[in-house]
């Protein structure tokens, strides 16, 4: 398994292409070598490929806007061949009253086919939200068996799993073989998101399932670093993760 950095761990570091490339530079300089494109400025697809090859990058994984998924995956998928990334990201489904397991289905469903279609795989990436339980189940049990496991896999966020009140490892067994990519990102006291080591996930276990479910990419994502500087945890994530023996 290969260990990469979520952008927007850095995403206000990306907001104009001139930033966007210098941290791109930062981030192959603490040593990463993947990263998973998400919440940086509007960018054409020869120019990400253009920055990745000259900083030794590659992008996974994207977070891609939803109006561009739901009006164009094609487009989508076709991008995303310009700079070498098979899977396909959404970040976010808002599951309330109105957001359904259903609802999901029935607008991500054509999305995923079509993606499938072009060569890429659709990823979903789940915060706490999917572990409540609708009609006697959990959300995310819903829409993984509402997917075929060939349409949809899952962006499985360590903290979010946790948050939700259940265990990240377990899920990343649960869910084997749709979980070519997951994010680390560790728990702190306070329900406070930490650099990857530093709270209370025990990532040994995670890196154990992670290995037997097939994942490919373990991506470090801090969305709030609690007014340290981001890239400072991005680099002591990474220096916790080589000390475990990745790369």
């Amino acid at each position: 398994m290969n260990i990469g950095a979520q952008l927007y761990t850095v995403r206000e570091f990306c907001k104009t292409l001139d930033d966007f490339a210098l941290t791109l530079k930062k981030v192959a300089d603490i040593g990463y070598r993947t990263v998973q494109v998400s919440g940086t400025c509007a960018f054409e697809p020869a120019w990400l490929k253009e920055e990745l090859d000259k900083n030794g990058l590659q992008c996974v994984l994207t977070h891609t806007p939803v109006d561009r998924l739901k009006t164009d995956p094609a487009q989508v998928a076709a991008d995303h061949g310009v700079f070498g990334c098979r899977y396909v990201g959404l970040g976010y489904y808002p599951f309330t009253a109105e957001g359904t397991p259903e609802s999901f289905y029935s607008e991500y469903h054509p999305v995923a086919s079509t993606l499938k279609e072009h060569g890429r795989y659709f990823m979903y990436h789940n915060h706490d939200g999917e572990f409540k339980k609708v009609n006697g189940k959990l959300v995310m049990d819903h829409i993984a068996e509402m997917f075929p496991a060939d349409e949809l896999g899952f962006t499985l966020d360590t903290f979010w799993v946790q948050a939700g009140g259940s265990d990240p490892a377990l899920w990343v067994e649960k869910l084997a073989g749709r979980v070519p990519c997951i994010h680390l990102k560790d728990f702190s006291y306070g329900r406070k998101m930490a650099a990857v080591g530093e709270g209370n996930i025990n990532f040994d276990r995670v890196f154990e399932k992670a290995e037997a479910a097939g994942t490919r990419y373990m991506l470090v994502e801090q969305d709030d670093c609690n007014g340290e500087d981001p890239f400072d945890c991005l680099r002591r994530s990474y220096e916790f993760l080589s000390s475990r023996g990745f790369k």
